[in-house]
């Protein structure tokens, strides 16, 4: 039987896993994966150990089946231009970058934001 890798620990680790931004985590990673995120909530460690060097999806899925990138990109931009009020969602693991793009694309095309939050956050 192989021996347990070694954990490498990471005191005051930042979640993403929504817009509260904790820094109180501690996170024990194996070499390829987080096994474990203390004092994370429920939507905290799903965000840690959902991230890893697993298997990955493919690159997009048109109605339940895989697709190439640039075919989803094609299509997406079909559904933006054809929307009367597209919605822009999400965001909560972007960078700045990425979000003042999503603010110009949704101008452009003339849609409404919502932040992650409303999902994450309003149930609770």
């Amino acid at each position: 039987m192989e021996p347990e890798p070694e954990l490498t620990v990471v005191k005051h680790a930042t979640c993403a896993g929504c817009g509260c931004v904790c820094d109180d985590i501690e996170v024990h990673a194996a070499p390829d994966r987080v096994v474990r995120a203390e004092n994370a909530c429920e939507l905290g460690r799903a965000w840690f150990l959902g991230s890893g060097a697993g298997p990955r999806e493919p690159a997009a899925f048109i109605d339940g089946h895989p697709a190439a990138a640039d075919e989803a990109i094609g299509l997406a931009a079909r559904f933006l231009r054809d929307a009367s009020l597209p919605l822009v969602y999400g965001l909560g693991s972007s960078t700045v970058q990425a979000q003042r793009e999503a603010v110009a694309l949704a101008e452009e095309v003339g849609g409404v934001l919502d932040s992650h939050t409303s999902s994450t956050h309003g149930p609770t």
